[in-house]
């Protein structure tokens, strides 16, 4: 039998236990291991979660890792050509970790209307196109079929249909100059067949996606050659070293570049939450620290004649201290029971009802994301239990300066 732990059991279960002076103390202590535990889990899983969605919204725009002629430069629009025989297409087979990659071709354009006009991009796909990301964001109507002839269906943002008051079947004009400025430019009639919002206004603002086969031919094409290619990985963590290996494995003529090199200022702009993230846990678990020296502290002095009287039954220093780390981590166990429970409990009704909405211009999201992971979660109660006795080591080392004979005399 463990005897520190017998003991520690016994106090905790008595009935003086739980109407003593401490009692409120001990109550307080709790609270602040629950709440401190609710502000962690919160700060964590939105602030996650907002790197996750906005890595997701990125990628579907541009996939994590693009390939493209060097002759494009940094231009957003295709100019040169790329050719689909290539050893990676259609599948990257020499580097592992590669999901999926498409050809895809881009051209900017105006939408005119009677009354209004909107400048666009539109981004041509093909068959190849993985729709899973528009499949999330659409918000009306359906996808388009590009797996058939050339057609003119089009899927256009709420942003765009809402400046230009369009709706699903609707058709538009499309502009789309030529090389040469004098010459007419290139006239396309499309019609919506989707709205899509991904909530990041700065692609919403101007990505139209249509079939790859009027890019092709507005450009004077072949049906072999397309903008770019589109490379999306499995894990994200590994995208530098990813887009390395992959730039290592294409041609000399063709250079490659990760979302990270291409909008550098929105992933250190999301870089900081890890810090913020880091701060916010650490100022909790000292709070939450300094609670439970408070309680341990008040514990040790209601039980000094206890402590007097097991010293003098020949139990060391070590002993008593290991009873009253016992005691905390029960209470600390009992705060982070409640912490999880409420914690959790408004993180799922966020995740699945999204009360609390955000301005997409500023945080690309309408609503606060939320991303529960199971190996945070047990990390976070982990070591939030670990830092408190770690911090109550120090605070426990009084019951070595208590002298037998004055303990079992104290009142």
């Amino acid at each position: 039998m463990n005897l520190e732990f017998f003991i520690a059991k016994r106090i905790i279960k008595s009935k003086d236990y739980k109407s003593s002076v401490s009692a409120p103390i001990i109550k307080i202590a709790i609270a602040a291991i629950a709440i401190g535990l609710v502000m962690m889990l919160v700060a964590i899983a939105t602030g996650v979660g907002l790197q996750h969605k906005i890595r997701e919204k990125i990628a579907a725009f541009n996939g994590h890792i693009r390939i493209y002629n060097y002759d494009n430069n940094e231009s957003e629009v295709s100019v040169y050509p790329v050719s689909l025989d290539q050893d990676f297409y259609p599948e990257f087979q020499n580097v592992d970790g590669v999901t999926h990659i498409q050809a895809v071709a881009t051209k900017a354009g105006i939408i005119r209307l009677e009354d209004t006009f909107e400048g666009i991009i539109a981004k041509g796909v093909g068959k190849d196109y993985d729709w899973t990301y528009f499949g999330e964001y659409l918000v009306k109507g359906r996808l388009p079929d590009y797996t058939g002839k050339l057609n003119n269906e089009v899927l256009i943002s709420r942003y765009l249909a809402d400046r230009l008051h369009l709706d699903t079947d609707d058709t538009f004009y499309t502009f789309f100059l030529k090389d040469d400025e004098s010459t007419v430019p290139n006239q396309r009639i499309f019609k919506i067949t989707g709205i899509y919002d991904s909530g990041f206004q700065e692609f919403d603002a101007k990505f139209v996606l249509t079939d790859i086969r009027h890019i092709q031919r507005m450009n004077g094409w072949s049906a072999d050659e397309v903008g770019n290619f589109e490379v999306f990985i499995s894990d994200f963590d590994a995208i530098e070293e990813k887009g390395n290996e992959i730039y290592g494995k294409t041609l000399s003529t063709l250079d490659s570049e990760t979302i990270l090199e291409e909008y550098p200022s929105i992933f250190d702009w999301l870089g900081l939450f890890d810090f913020n993230i880091a701060i916010i846990i650490g100022i909790l678990i000292i709070v939450g620290g300094f609670n439970m020296i408070t309680a341990l502290l008040v514990l040790i002095l209601e039980r000094t004649r206890m402590i007097g009287i097991l010293k003098a039954l020949g139990s060391n220093d070590w002993m008593i201290r290991k009873i009253f780390l016992y005691n905390a981590a029960y209470l600390i166990a009992i705060g982070l029971f409640w912490g999880n429970l409420l914690g959790l409990g408004l993180l799922l009704l966020q995740k699945y009802s999204g009360i609390v909405a955000l301005d997409p211009e500023t945080y690309y999201v309408t609503e606060v994301p939320v991303y529960i992971a199971p190996l945070y979660l047990i990390l976070l109660n982990l070591g939030t239990l670990l830092l408190c006795l770690a911090m109550l080591l120090i605070p426990s080392y009084i019951i070595t300066r208590i002298v037998p004979a004055k303990a079992m005399r104290f009142d």
